[in-house]
């Protein structure tokens, strides 16, 4: 009898190419479509992926090893300005290549008595590992700097180096103090420590790698800048242009810190290189051009076993986001049509395109309509005027949350406030949320005979109004660290569960990965760092999220009729810091360890007791096989090691 647990997860190629553990697994691959049980057990009926975190100067969710990529928009500096302002705002006013650098600098401005220079800065350095980093770039000129760094010096052939022993609340800066018209200074490279040798056949940082691997999807839409993409500050909702697909995100960009996001290259290398699935976002203002070469490069550049998910813009209900003024106003009051009606013209549009290019191939593709989860109308008068052909599921989000009649309550409490204090008005606002969530399932997905896939959710604990100071500020943040956090989400994943039918998982695309707490502004990532040490800082959501990812899923393989044994295969704890015991069986016969791209990288024939110990092996996602019982029957697990 071949077993395998833990393998809602596809990308397992990799993994079978290894010889050893072909000959003894000796299975089947399950693919996306391959039959399962009529019923799944409760620990298969989610699967959940993750929201990525956009870039920015001030994030501690750091993808790449090329910090350049992450630096914010230049701004610029008065050359003998007395009163020598931060940012005298001349940054519109320069000259610039398609790749973004200045075509030289100094430059006069216009209305300036002074030179410009061009600056750019990262404000917060708390995700930047320590060691020394090295500075690259071309062109004719001179680099300046300044911050928290030690020992800068000039190493010669346009080569910097620096120290940066601390980088908790650090600063870094760097100008562009001169750059020659006819060789400007271009292709700058911040990199970190060890990588300049092999930045360009590794450009992320292995630690986020690690720490994102336990997700077989990843969302891209904070990625790609979904929200006011293409636009700047001023520029209100944008004007009725279509983007062509010349005007996408490059990849000789200065920086992917901007209004275009990261480009959709580097999305599909991570996918193929690490066996991710994807969900994507087409910006709002995308030409038809843009569309369909959008859709093209995904099919034709992504590895056959890699899926993507394709959702039109984000939240165009949401008046938040200058989409949705864009979407509202040309949709709907140019042309006399209500409001939503009159936005489902731009996501059909869409639908229509991508579905053209991938004729022939939608297997690899799943279209999705998103909607709005607390407002039925509005997501039926939305999803309801789609060709129902055109598209795969629907989408909404599966949050919980504080509601705004019990807010009040925890307002008058203050300071006072306490962890189970916002604990209990959370968990009594659960039935109004999953209420909402229910509705859209029995009044419109079942009405058109589709699935659900969530494009984002979690804890959704947040003040009211948003983005005001709450007076529980403490409990808002305390809760985040507490076993609290880790109890509700467990409650809301086993109400989740209750929607499940058929033989696939619930996709639940949790929101955020990476992120710091906020009782302001809200506290969305699972982890806080990228090297977060959960022995000394909680992180009850991360905990919550990976236990319930088809823990302990037994599925057979696809070419055999097998029935899931009685006993319950575990390993506790699960993450572990290093080590773990299997639970549920007593005669293990062999263990076997591989990393996630599926090497073997330890074995053991003669096993004595299930206790196990890892805490050698680097923080990340590995899979223990067992073979385990009387017959001998292998079982695959999977297992993360948190540091």
């Amino acid at each position: 009898m071949i077993l395998l647990q833990n393998l809602y997860l596809r990308p397992f190629n990799k993994i079978v190419q290894n010889m050893s553990l072909k000959k003894m697994l000796l299975f089947v691959l399950l693919s996306w479509g391959s039959t399962l049980a009529a019923q799944l057990p409760d620990s298969c009926k989610l699967s959940i992926g993750t929201n990525l975190s956009g870039l920015a100067d001030w994030g501690t969710e750091i993808p790449f090893v090329d910090l350049m990529k992450t630096c914010r928009t230049w701004y610029t500096k008065s050359i003998g300005d007395p009163n020598d302002p931060f940012d005298s705002g001349m940054a519109d006013k320069l000259s610039y290549r398609p790749d973004g650098y200045p075509t030289y600098a100094p430059q006069e401005v216009e209305g300036s008595p002074y030179l410009q220079e061009v600056v750019t800065i990262w404000a917060i350095t708390d995700g930047w590992p320590a060691g020394t980093y090295t500075i690259l770039w071309e062109g004719d000129g001179e680099l300046r700097f300044f911050g928290s760094y030690e020992n800068l010096h000039d190493a010669g052939d346009h080569r910097i180096l620096f120290d940066y022993p601390n980088p908790i609340g650090g600063v870094f800066e760097l100008t562009i103090a001169r750059s020659e018209l006819d060789n400007p200074i271009h292709n700058i490279r911040v990199l970190m420590p060890g990588t300049e040798e092999t930045y360009l056949e590794q450009p992320f940082y292995q630690l986020w790698l690690d720490k994102v691997d336990v997700f077989n999807t990843l969302r891209f839409m904070d990625w790609g800048q979904t929200n006011a993409w293409g636009l700047e500050p001023d520029d209100g909702f944008g004007d009725d242009t279509l983007t062509p697909w010349s005007e996408r995100s490059q990849m000789d960009h200065y920086t992917w810190a901007y209004n275009k996001g990261i480009p959709y290259e580097m999305m599909i290398k991570l996918m193929n290189d690490y066996d991710k699935d994807g969900w994507v976002c087409v910006p709002h203002s995308a030409s038809e051009d843009y569309i369909r070469n959008m859709a093209q490069l995904f099919r034709d550049n992504l590895e056959p076993d890699r899926h993507i998910y394709v959702e039109y813009s984000n939240e165009i209900w949401n008046w938040i986001f200058p989409q949705t003024e864009w979407a509202n106003y040309y949709g709907c009051e140019l042309t006399g049509t209500p409001w939503p009606e009159g936005t489902a013209t731009f996501i059909q549009n869409m639908l229509n395109y991508w579905t053209e290019e991938f004729e022939g191939q939608l297997d690899r593709t799943t279209r999705v309509v998103g909607v709005f989860t607390g407002w039925l109308d509005v997501a039926q008068r939305v999803a309801f005027n789609i060709d129902t052909s055109t598209f795969d599921a629907i989408a909404p989000t599966y949050y919980f949350f504080i509601s705004e009649d019990l807010e009040p309550e925890l307002d008058a409490l203050g300071s006072d406030a306490t962890v189970a204090d916002v604990a209990s008005r959370v968990r009594a606002a659960m039935p109004e949320g999953f209420g909402y969530i229910s509705d859209i399932k029995t009044e419109l997905a079942d009405v058109i005979h589709k699935p659900m896939a969530f494009y984002e959710g979690g804890q959704h604990i947040t003040p009211f109004p948003f983005g005001e100071p709450p007076t529980y500020e403490q409990a808002l943040l305390d809760i985040q660290r507490d076993t609290a956090m880790y109890n509700l989400y467990n409650e809301w994943f086993d109400k989740l569960r209750t929607l499940q039918e058929g033989d696939e998982p619930l996709l639940l695309m949790n929101f955020a990965f990476v992120g710091q707490r906020s009782a302001q502004y809200g506290s969305w990532g699972i982890l806080e760092t990228m090297d977060q040490d959960l022995s000394v800082t909680p992180a009850p959501k991360y905990r919550a999220v990976i236990e319930n990812m088809n823990t302990n899923c037994l599925i057979s393989s696809a070419d055999q009729d097998v029935s899931l044994p009685e006993r319950n295969i575990q390993i506790v704890p699960n993450p572990t810091s290093g080590t773990f015991e299997v639970k549920g069986v007593e005669n293990i016969y062999a263990i076997r360890i591989f990393n996630a791209n599926g090497m073997l990288i330890r074995q053991q024939s003669t096993v004595s007791g299930t206790r196990f110990d890892i805490g050698d092996l680097p923080a990340g996602m590995y899979f223990v096989a067992l073979e385990v019982g009387d017959k001998g029957e292998l079982t695959l697990v999977k297992i993360v090691k948190n540091r």
